[in-house]
C-alpha cells in the first residue's frame, strides 16, 4: 500500500484524509445523489466500497435493518473473493481470522452395513496454483464489518443510513433530467413502518435488497424458476462429538436418512451443519413450523450413525427450501430498447438470482456482481468512459448467474439422492464415484475462477497468437510472484492493483535489454510516452498519469541488470501535488520462486501486452508492436480528454 503522496501526516496511514465535501454534509439522508445503493448486504457493501474511492461521486446507501448484521447467513469465501478483497487491502485481515478449507472428506454408507456411515475418501479442496489465496470460511457479518470499516476510513467517510426501506421508484424519461430516478423511502423502526417517507432522486439506483427486492419489482423484473420440495436446516453450533472429521469440510450421505454438509467455522470450535430434512419422516415439524435446534440435532444424529452429536450452544439456526430462480435481465432497459436507452436502475445479488447455500456461492457471486458494476458506474459518472459501458453489466453477470443456477441444480440433486449400493448401477440414487468426480471437476467454478466473459466493448475477440497461455482473454488476471525492482521486495504482481477504477496495461518484456532501441518494449514505451498515446488522449487534464491507464513492466533480466534511472519514464510516472516518482511499476522474475514467464506461459521471444480491466479481468492480449490496437481498443471504451468535462463538486 502507498501513502504520504501529498505530504506526510502523523497517525494511521490507513485512514484517508476526508474529502472537502465531507465537512459540508448535514448527516441526514440527502435528497439528491449520484448513486443510491439499496441494501447493506454483500453486494451493497462491495459496491459502496468501490464508490468510496471516488468522494466526488455522491453515494448513499440505505438498509431496512436498524444496524449492521451481527450473526448468521453466508460463510463460504471463494478464492476469487479473497482476491477481490485484496484490492481493498482487506485480504490479510480476512484470511487471518478465517477457517481455511484445505481438504474435503466424503462420507457414505458403509458397504458392509449401510445403516452406518464410513469415510469414502478425501480430496484437496483447491488445486495447486488455482489462486495465491485459500478458500476460507468466515461469518458474513464479519465480511460486512470489514467493508463497513473500509468505507468509514475512506476519504468519502461513507456510512449507511439504517432503518430505511425502498418501497418503489419512478424514472423520468426526459433526456435533460439530471437525477431521473425518484425512489420512495419508508422510515422503519425495528422493521415496522413509522408512517414517515422520504424521496431520494438519483442518477443511478442499485437494488441490492435481497430476494424480495422492491427495486426489482419496481422495474418489472421477476425471479423465474422453481422452489423444490426439499428443505434443509442449518445451524452454527458448539458441540461435543465422536465424529472424527468434525474440523474438516465434509459431505455426509446416509443410505436412507438424508445428507449433511459440514462446514467448520472460524475460531477452532464452531461448526455449521446443513441438515437435509425428510419430507415424510420430518413432515410434521415442516408443515407445522415447529423446527427447533433440538429437532435438527436429532435428524443429524440419525444421519451420522454410528457417531453421535451433542449440542452445547447454538449461535444461529434457520430452515430454508432449496430453490433456483433467475431474472432475465439485471437492469431496467428492455432488450429491444438497448439501442436507444441507457440503464438507470440495476439489481445485484439475491435481488436477481437465488440458489441453495450448500455450494457456498451466494455471497461470492453477489459480491462479484457488485465488483463488476462499481467501476463501470464510477467511470461513467466521472466522464471517463462512454455510458454504453453500463449495458455490459447485465450482459456479463446474467450469463454467469445462469451458469451458477445450472451447477446448483445438479449439485443439490446429487446431495439429496442416496448413494447407490456397490454393484448397483441401475438403481435409484447417485453413484458415489460420480459424486466425488463432479465435485472435483467443478473445483475452478466453486473457487470463483472459472468466470469467462464473452466478447464485448471491454473484452476483445479471441486471437490465435501464442503470447500468454496463462492469461486467457475474458478470465481473471491470475497473479504470480515477482520482484519489485526498486526495493527488491518479493510481491504478487496482481496485488498492486487496487479498486481504484484504473485499467492495467502489463508489459511483459521481450528478451533484449529494455534500453536497447531494438527492443520492442523500448519502442512500446516510447509510444506510450508520446502525444499519440492512449495515456495522453484519455487521461483528464490534471489527473495523475496512471489514474485511467496504469502501465506496469515485467522484465526477464535480473534485478541487478535493470538500472532504475535508465527505465522508460512511462514506468516511473510523476504523481501528486509534489510530482513525486512512483517507483512501484517495474518488476522482474523472482529467482527464488516461480518464474512468471514460465507459469503463465508467456512467450519469451516476443513478450506481450496484457490489458486488464479495473475488475481484474483480461480484456486483451496483444503483441508488443501493436500500438494502434491498444489505441483502438481504448477509443471504443474511454472518452477523449478533449471532450472531457470535470463533474462539478456537489454536497
Amino acid at each position: 500500500m502507498q501513502f504520504y503522496l501529498n505530504g506526510y501526516k502523523p497517525g494511521d496511514p490507513f485512514v484517508d484524509e476526508p474529502h472537502e465535501l465531507v465537512a459540508r454534509r448535514s448527516g441526514r439522508l440527502p435528497e439528491e445523489v449520484d448513486v443510491l445503493i439499496v441494501g447493506c448486504g454483500p453486494a451493497g457493501l462491495v459496491l459502496a466500497a468501490q464508490m468510496a474511492h471516488f468522494p466526488d461521486i455522491k453515494t448513499a446507501i440505505i438498509d431496512r435493518r436498524d444496524g449492521p448484521l451481527e450473526v448468521g447467513q453466508a460463510d463460504g469465501v471463494a478464492c476469487r473473493t479473497v482476491e477481490m478483497f485484496q484490492t481493498f487491502g482487506l485480504a490479510n485481515r480476512l484470511v487471518d481470522e478465517a477457517y481455511w478449507v484445505n481438504e474435503v472428506s466424503f462420507w457414505q454408507p458403509d458397504p458392509n452395513d449401510r445403516a452406518r456411515i464410513k469415510r469414502a475418501g478425501r480430496v484437496r479442496d483447491t488445486d495447486d496454483d488455482l489462486s495465491e489465496f485459500p478458500h476460507v470460511i468466515v461469518n458474513q457479518a464479519r465480511m460486512l464489518a470489514y467493508l463497513l470499516d473500509y468505507i468509514e476510513r475512506s476519504s468519502s467517510r461513507m456510512t449507511p443510513f439504517y432503518g430505511l426501506q425502498a418501497s418503489g421508484l419512478s424514472i423520468d424519461p426526459s433526456v435533460d433530467a439530471e437525477h431521473p430516478v425518484a425512489v420512495t423511502v419508508e422510515h422503519l423502526h425495528a422493521f415496522e413502518e413509522t408512517g414517515q417517507t422520504s424521496t431520494v432522486r438519483a442518477k443511478y439506483v442499485v437494488g441490492c435488497d435481497g430476494s424480495r427486492s422492491a427495486i426489482r419489482t419496481a422495474i418489472g423484473r421477476e425471479l423465474v424458476g422453481d422452489v423444490t420440495n426439499v428443505s434443509w436446516g442449518v445451524m452454527d453450533v458448539l458441540s461435543s462429538t465422536d465424529f472424527p472429521d468434525i474440523r474438516q469440510k465434509c459431505t455426509i450421505q446416509s443410505a436412507d436418512d438424508g445428507s449433511i454438509v459440514l462446514i467448520p467455522r472460524e475460531g477452532g470450535y464452531l461448526d455449521r451443519f446443513y441438515i437435509e430434512l425428510d419430507r415424510d419422516r420430518d413432515r410434521d415439524m415442516l408443515e407445522n413450523h415447529t423446527v427447533t435446534p433440538e429437532k435438527l440435532t436429532a435428524v443429524a444424529n440419525r444421519i451420522l450413525h454410528p457417531y453421535t452429536l451433542e449440542i452445547r450452544d447454538v449461535g444461529w439456526w434457520s430452515v430454508y427450501e432449496v430453490g433456483q430462480r433467475l431474472c432475465d435481465k439485471f437492469d431496467d432497459v428492455p432488450i429491444e430498447a438497448m439501442d436507444t436507452r441507457l440503464p438507470r436502475v440495476f439489481i445485484a445479488g439475491d435481488a436477481c438470482h437465488t440458489h441453495s447455500a450448500k455450494a457456498g456461492q451466494g455471497m461470492n457471486v453477489s459480491m462479484a456482481d457488485a465488483f463488476n458494476l462499481g467501476w463501470k458506474l464510477a467511470a461513467v459518472l466521472r466522464g471517463v468512459s462512454r455510458p454504453e459501458l453500463l449495458h455490459t453489466y447485465s450482459e456479463e453477470r446474467q450469463r454467469i448467474a445462469r451458469e451458477l443456477i445450472d451447477f446448483d441444480i445438479e449439485w443439490s440433486r446429487m446431495l439429496s439422492l442416496p448413494p447407490r449400493a456397490p454393484g448397483d448401477s441401475e438403481g435409484e440414487g447417485v453413484d458415489p464415484d460420480e459424486f466425488r468426480s463432479y465435485f472435483i471437476r467443478n473445483g475452478r467454478f466453486t473457487a470463483g475462477v472459472a468466470t469467462s466473459y464473452a466478447q464485448s466493448m471491454i473484452r476483445a475477440p479471441e486471437r490465435s497468437l501464442d503470447l500468454a497461455g496463462g492469461f486467457p482473454v475474458g478470465m481473471r488476471f491470475h497473479s504470480a510472484p515477482v520482484i519489485r525492482v526498486a526495493d527488491a521486495k518479493p510481491v504478487q504482481l496482481g496485488h498492486g492493483a487496487s479498486a481504484d477504477g484504473a485499467w492495467r496495461l502489463y508489459i511483459f518484456a521481450d528478451r533484449p535489454d529494455p534500453t536497447d532501441p531494438a527492443s520492442k518494449t523500448h519502442a512500446l514505451c516510447e509510444f506510450l510516452e508520446s502525444d499519440g498515446s492512449p495515456l495522453t488522449r484519455f487521461t483528464p487534464t490534471g489527473a495523475d498519469p496512471d489514474s485511467v491507464i496504469d502501465v506496469r513492466g515485467i522484465f526477464q533480466q535480473g534485478r541487478h541488470q535493470l538500472e532504475i534511472t535508465s527505465m522508460p519514464s512511462v514506468l516511473l510516472p510523476r504523481k501528486g501535488r509534489f510530482s513525486l516518482v512512483d517507483h512501484e511499476k517495474i518488476f522482474c522474475v523472482d529467482p527464488d520462486s516461480e518464474d512468471i514467464f514460465d507459469v503463465r506461459a508467456i512467450n519469451r521471444e516476443t513478450g506481450c501486452i496484457v490489458l486488464v480491466r479495473p475488475d481484474q479481468y483480461v480484456a486483451d492480449v496483444l503483441p508488443l508492436e501493436e500500438h494502434a490496437s491498444i489505441l483502438n481498443f481504448f477509443a471504443g471504451v474511454l472518452v477523449d480528454r478533449s471532450t472531457f468535462k470535470t463533474p462539478a463538486l456537489r454536497v
